[in-house]
Parts: structure tokens; C-alpha cells; sequence
């Protein structure tokens, strides 16, 4: 199967009821996604009777036969190795929200061949119809034996930590939600080469992270695991810090972890003072707050369409910004992350995605900027033919050295 970037559309299907102008007539998007944007396409041959004999039956029963005595071979003699479920019940799709399984199917596909497109991994859209997490969890568990990994993506807070961590328990295959973790890879390997555009070590910066959803702690997590000096995240009422009695078990866990200069108060009143600034919230930060914080700062503010601080009002103050939007330079993009990722991880036939595979992913995605380290380029673009195959080597390394590797 290969999940092209075709579009089997018809020009004389309207798709309208009552022969009313057709959407595609209005704006170029309805247009682009006619009839879906990806499509499967066979690998083989079926031309003749042989083609026929060797692909479908009888040829196909020796295969199953040996696959049954050997279930191992499976991810030599199909596509199992090679495919990644990209699983959602559109709870949390993009900036819209709980926009419900169908909706959220232009958002799966366009992931799909995000994969196809710069990693080379063929991925399949799953929208569930049920957000229940014990029925998420069953769900994808009896969908897995068709898969090489599961990818899930846009399930909202607190539940898609659960739904990961389980379903990492139960499967031998990578499971990656990568809301969370390719928001985190990216963002820390940008992080690094601001770091380094200014001299500094990681272990040199306190950062402070608006959000405490999937991104937000995520990324806290990679930074601590990275050596970060400190960290701390906030959430609409303030600071995560343990003399809260309002968390919930994922923020009472964050706040075991971070902010080792015990503060407390609100999102500006931690500003004072810090080295770096990270938005995965939405919201606006006050220009006064950004002004407060270290000369030298680096401001990653990265809510769409609308960042935290516009970049014009960053750049006052900040020696490095990065947004989440591509007409800014210093695009904090997932899809610099997850296509790598998942081609290291199935290319050695990984049983899971490790912390260690991840912080390979980052420093590798940053070593691709290399001498061109500018403050304008601290993490190269999606285009760059050379990020992808950097993340792949360095994750399937990463898969080896920590014993996760199968082949």
C-alpha cells in the first residue's frame, strides 16, 4: 500500500445538493480536498492470471500458512512494518476543538501523507467514533496486528495520557502521540541551538511553559530530561506548584518534576526573570511581561493562528522567537519530528519509542542547522531533504543502544 498524494476527484461531481455552486468554485481548499487527498495503490502487479495466482489465491495461502507457523514472518511478507495507524476521536482537532470523528478526517489524512511525504511511511487515517477511553484503548488493541505503530493524534487532555501510557503497556508496537512528543522534540532541538546561538548550555536556562495540556507537558518532561537548570509550567490559574490543592493527577505529577525555585503566582509573575518562554496555550502575554524577562531571552511562542506574543512584540526584547506558523522564520513544526521518528522506529522493528530515541530525534534535527546557526535559523525547514533522514539513523541508533531494537 502506498499512500500517494493523489486526488481521485471528478470535475464534473459538484458534491452540492439542489445543483447549487460547488464549495471548490469559493476557496482553493474545498477544491484541493475533493474526493480526499490520499488513496491506496497497489506495490504488485495484478495483470494477468500468474499476477492473480501469486497475489490473491492460491499463492497467497502459502504465505499465511508460513505466517501461521511463524508469526514473525509477518513483517517480512506484508505491510505490517512499513504502516502506521494515525488514530483520533477528534476531541482535540488543530485549533477547532471537539469537532467529532468525521470532521476530523481532512486533519488524519493530511497527516498520512505528511508521513508519506517526508518520511516515507505509509500511514492510515482511523477516526473512532467513541471517546470513552477503556473503549479507545480495545479499539485500537484489536486494530494493531495490522500495524507497524500507532500514531495517536488529536485526543484531548487528560485523557490522551492515559489512552498513550496504556496502550503502551498492552502493545508491542510504538505508540506516539505525538501532540505531545513531537511538539517537545522539535521545540527542544530548537531550544538547543538558541542555547548555543548565545553561548549557553541547556543547563544555563530557566524556561517557563504556557500550557499545562498534552504539549505543555510533554515538552516540560524532555526538558528536565534534557538537563534544563529549571522549568516550571503554568495553566490558567498560575503557576503548577504543589502547594495547589486543584491539580489533577497529571499536573500534580508535573509539579513533582518542575519548578525548583518554588514560585507561585501567575504566568507574567514567573516571566521575571527567566531565559526562555514557551507558548502552546493560546492567549496573549502582556508586552510588559516579555520586557521582564532575561536580557538575551528566547521567546517560542507558538499558538496558531495567533502566537502568545507576535513576533514584531518579541523581537523587541528577544534575542531568539520562534513561532508555530511558517510565514515566521523558526517554524516549530511536529512534522520536522514524527515522520523520522516512526521510519527509525519501524526500520528496526522497535517495540516502543524510548526518552532516548526522542532526545537522539532533537539533537539530531539540531546538528542539521550546523554552521548556518543564525537567530533567525535555529531549526531548519520541513523542506530540508536532509531532516528526515538525520532523525531516522539517529533514532534507530538510539532504538539499539537501548536494547528496543528487533532487527
Amino acid at each position: 500500500m502506498a499512500a500517494e498524494i493523489v486526488n481521485p476527484r471528478s470535475d464534473s461531481d459538484t458534491g452540492q445538493d439542489g445543483g447549487a455552486e460547488p464549495l471548490d468554485s469559493f476557496d482553493p481548499a474545498f477544491a484541493l480536498h475533493r474526493g480526499g487527498k490520499m488513496a491506496v495503490q497497489a506495490t504488485v502487479p495484478v495483470h494477468d492470471k500468474d499476477d492473480l495466482s501469486l497475489a490473491y489465491t492460491p499463492g497467497v495461502a502459502k504465505v499465511c500458512s508460513a505466517i501461521a507457523e511463524q508469526p514473525d514472518l509477518v513483517h517480512d511478507y506484508t505491510w505490517k512494518s512499513s504502516v502506521v495507524a494515525v488514530v483520533t476521536d477528534g476531541t482535540a482537532v488543530l485549533g477547532l476543538g471537539d469537532i467529532g470523528p468525521e470532521a476530523s478526517l481532512p486533519v488524519m489524512e493530511g497527516k498520512a501523507i505528511l508521513f508519506k511525504q517526508f518520511g516515507g511511511v505509509d500511514a492510515v487515517p482511523l477516526a473512532l467514533a467513541c471517546t470513552d477511553v477503556d473503549e479507545i484503548i480495545e479499539t485500537v488493541v484489536r486494530l494493531a496486528p495490522s500495524f507497524g505503530g500507532v500514531n495517536l493524534e488529536d485526543i484531548s487532555a487528560p485523557r490522551c495520557f492515559e489512552i498513550e501510557r496504556r496502550l503502551q503497556e498492552r502493545l508491542d508496537i510504538p505508540v506516539f502521540h505525538d501532540d505531545q512528543h513531537g511538539t517537545a522534540v522539535v521545540t527542544l532541538a530548537a531550544l538547543r541551538n538558541a542555547a548555543r546561538l548565545s553561548g549557553r548550555s541547556i543547563g544555563d536556562l530557566r524556561a517557563v511553559i504556557s500550557g499545562a495540556g498534552a504539549a505543555g507537558v510533554a515538552i516540560a518532561k524532555m526538558l528536565v530530561e534534557a538537563g534544563i537548570g529549571d522549568v516550571l509550567v503554568a495553566d490558567r490559574k498560575g503557576v503548577v506548584s504543589s502547594d495547589r490543592d486543584d491539580l489533577t493527577p497529571v499536573k500534580r505529577e508535573v509539579a513533582g518534576f518542575t519548578n525548583k525555585a518554588g514560585l507561585s503566582g501567575s504566568l507574567e509573575d514567573a516571566l521575571a526573570g527567566a531565559d526562555v518562554f514557551i507558548g502552546v496555550s493560546g492567549g496573549t502575554v502582556a508586552e510588559s511581561a516579555v520586557a521582564s524577562m532575561a536580557k538575551g531571552a528566547f521567546v517560542f511562542a507558538m499558538a496558531n493562528p495567533d502566537p502568545e506574543v507576535h513576533p514584531e512584540v518579541a523581537h523587541k526584547y528577544a534575542a531568539v522567537v520562534a513561532t508555530g506558523r511558517s510565514d515566521f522564520p523558526n517554524q516549530i513544526n511536529n512534522v520536522l519530528a514524527f515522520p523520522g521518528i516512526f521510519a527509525g522506529a519501524l526500520q528496526v522493528r522497535a517495540s516502543r519509542i524510548t526518552e532516548g530515541m526522542k532526545i537522539a530525534a532533537a539533537e539530531a534535527l539540531a546538528a542539521v542547522v550546523g554552521d548556518d546557526l543564525a537567530a533567525d535559523y535555529v531549526i531548519p525547514s520541513p523542506f530540508d531533504e536532509r531532516v528526515a533522514p538525520a532523525v531516522t539513523a539517529a533514532v534507530a541508533a538510539a532504538a539499539r543502544a537501548e536494547g528496543v531494537a528487533r532487527r
